[in-house]
C-alpha cells in the first residue's frame, strides 16, 4: 500500500466504493486523513462499513468542511451530467481529484524522481502496460504495475528512487489528476470512445493529451490524425522531449516497425542502419498490427528507461499476453480459439479481425455508438458470424447480404455452433474468434466475466 499522507489530520469526502475506492479509503486512513466515504449503492456501503471504513451520508453533509472530494473514476465528472457529489463539492469550492492524483502528490513528497511510466490511449493500453512491466521485470527492475489495469494504484508499494511504477490511466482518471507529470508518458492512439462521458471527441482528445503534456519525455503515436496533431503541437513547445511512434509507416526519425523489427531511427539515418530494439517474428502473444504498435511503444519506453537493446529483445518472446485480449484458449485439436473479450468497441475488434485471414466470428453484447459499420473492410475474412446479446438485431442488419450469420442469443450456443461449423470446414486449423465489439453488461458483469465464461464453454466442447 501507498499511504496517502497529503490530507493527514483533515476531513476528506470519498465517493465511490468499488475496488479502487476501497483501496483509496484505506490509503487515506493509513496516511492520517479523516475519511467520510459514501456510495449510491446501499449494499456496497454496508459491506465497506463492515470492513471498518468510516461512512458518512454525503447527501446530507456540509462539503465546506472537507479538504477535498476524492471521486472514483467511474462517477460522472462532467457528462452526461455531473454527479450530485460533484455539484455539492463545486458549490463549496472543494477540489475534486482521484486516486492517481493522490499517488502523484505522494510521489512528489517521497521520491519526486522515482520512475513513473504512464500509458493511455483508446486501444492497447493494457497490453502495452503489461509488456513494459514484463520487460522491466525480466531485466531485474523493481516494478509496480496497476492503475486502470489490475491493482488500484494506491494498493501498490510506495514510490522509491529505484522502483518503477508502470501505470495504465484512463481518460476518466486523467480528468481527476491535475498534477499528472510522468517520467515517460505514452499516448498510443485515439478513436471515438466514451463520448457519453466527455461530450465530444475533441474534449476526449484534450483529456488524453494531458497525460503527455507535462511528461518529462513523451512518446506519441502517429497512426491516427488526433495523435498526430497532438504530437506535432507538443513538439513545438520550448523544452519539449517528444518522440513519434508508428506501426504502420516508416518514420524519418523516432520509433516504428519495419519488416517485423521495432526500429529506433535518428534523423537523417538510413533505415538499414537504424537500431533494432526487438523482433516480433514468431511471438504469438504479439500477433497483429495492433500489437506491433503496442510493442513499438513498449520497446521505446524501456529503451528510454535504460534497458539495453539485447535485454529488450530477449524479454519479448516470453511475454505471456493478457487474459481476454487475443488470448489463445486450448480447445479440441485442430481448432484455434481466440478470447478477445476485451474488445468492447469496433476499433478494438478491427485489430483482431486484421490479425487473421479467415475466422468464424462470435460477436455482440451491449452495443456502442457506430455499431460495426466501420468493420466492413474485414467482412471478407469472416466465414460466418454468430450473434449474441442486445446487439443481435442491429448487427444482423449490418451483415445482411455481406456475411453469413446466425442469431445465437447466448455465448454457449454461439461457441457450439461456431466450433461445429469450423470443424466441418476444409480449413487447416480454423480460427474461432470471440471479439464482441460490444460492452458486456447485457449478459455479463464485465468483459473479464464474459471472457471467463468463453473459456469455460470452450473446455466443455467434446474433444477438449
Amino acid at each position: 500500500m501507498t499511504p496517502s499522507t497529503v490530507f493527514a489530520g483533515r476531513d476528506v469526502a470519498l465517493f465511490g466504493l468499488g475496488g479502487s475506492g476501497l483501496a483509496t479509503a484505506r490509503a487515506l486512513i493509513a496516511g492520517g486523513a479523516r475519511v467520510h466515504a459514501f456510495d449510491d449503492n446501499a449494499e456496497r456501503v454496508e459491506a465497506v462499513r463492515a470492513q471498518g471504513v468510516p461512512i458518512t451520508d454525503l447527501r446530507e453533509a456540509d462539503f465546506a468542511g472537507f479538504a477535498a472530494l476524492i471521486l472514483s473514476p467511474g462517477v460522472p465528472l462532467t457528462h452526461p451530467v455531473p454527479h450530485w457529489s460533484v455539484t455539492k463539492a463545486q458549490a463549496a469550492g472543494v477540489e475534486i481529484i482521484g486516486d492517481i492524483e493522490l499517488f502523484c502528490r505522494e510521489r512528489a513528497k517521497l521520491a519526486p524522481d522515482a520512475p513513473f511510466i504512464a500509458i493511455t490511449g483508446t486501444n492497447g493500453k493494457s497490453t502495452t502496460t503489461a509488456l513494459i512491466a514484463h520487460i522491466l521485470r525480466e531485466t531485474g527492475r523493481d516494478v509496480q504495475m496497476g492503475g486502470n489495469i489490475g491493482a488500484a494504484i494506491l494498493s501498490l508499494e510506495p514510490p522509491a528512487d529505484a522502483r518503477f511504477h508502470v501505470v495504465e490511466i484512463s481518460s476518466y482518471q486523467i480528468d481527476l489528476t491535475p498534477s499528472l507529470a510522468p517520467t515517460i508518458g505514452l499516448l498510443l492512439n485515439l478513436s471515438p470512445d466514451h463520448i457519453d462521458r466527455h461530450g465530444s471527441m475533441e474534449h476526449y482528445a484534450d483529456v488524453k493529451e494531458r497525460l503527455v503534456a507535462k511528461a518529462k519525455l513523451a512518446l506519441i503515436g502517429r497512426d491516427d490524425e488526433h495523435c498526430e496533431d497532438i504530437g506535432r503541437r507538443l513538439s513545438q513547445l520550448e523544452g519539449a522531449d517528444v518522440y513519434p511512434v508508428s506501426a504502420t509507416r516508416e518514420l524519418p526519425w523516432g520509433y516504428f516497425v519495419h519488416d517485423g523489427l521495432v526500429l529506433a531511427r535518428n534523423a537523417g539515418e538510413d533505415v538499414e542502419t537504424a537500431l533494432a530494439l526487438g523482433d516480433l517474428e514468431g511471438i504469438s502473444t504479439l500477433r497483429g498490427a495492433h500489437n506491433a504498435q503496442n510493442t513499438a511503444f513498449a520497446c521505446a519506453a524501456c529503451w528510454h528507461a535504460g534497458v539495453s537493446t539485447p535485454a529488450i529483445a530477449q524479454a519479448l518472446p516470453s511475454f505471456p499476453g493478457l487474459p481476454h485480449r487475443m488470448e489463445e484458449v486450448p480447445g479440441p485439436e485442430g481448432l484455434t480459439f481466440i478470447n478477445d473479450s476485451k474488445a468492447t468497441n469496433a476499433e478494438s475488434t478491427a485489430r483482431a479481425l486484421a490479425s487473421f485471414d479467415r475466422v468464424w466470428w462470435i460477436l455482440g453484447g451491449k452495443p456502442k455508438e457506430g455499431g460495426i459499420d466501420s468493420l466492413a473492410e474485414y467482412f471478407p475474412r469472416v466465414a460466418r458470424a454468430y450473434l449474441i446479446g442486445e446487439a443481435s438485431d442491429a448487427f444482423a442488419q449490418t451483415l445482411e447480404g455481406r456475411v453469413p450469420y446466425e442469431r445465437c442469443g447466448t455465448l454457449e450456443k454461439a461457441v457450439a455452433r461456431a466450433a461445429a461449423d469450423a470443424q466441418a470446414s476444409a480449413d487447416e486449423a480454423p480460427v474461432i474468434l470471440f471479439s464482441p465489439a460490444c460492452a458486456s453488461f447485457d449478459q455479463f458483469r464485465s468483459f473479464e466475466h464474459r471472457g471467463d465464461v468463453f473459456r469455460e464453454v470452450v473446455k466443455k466442447i467434446p474433444g477438449c
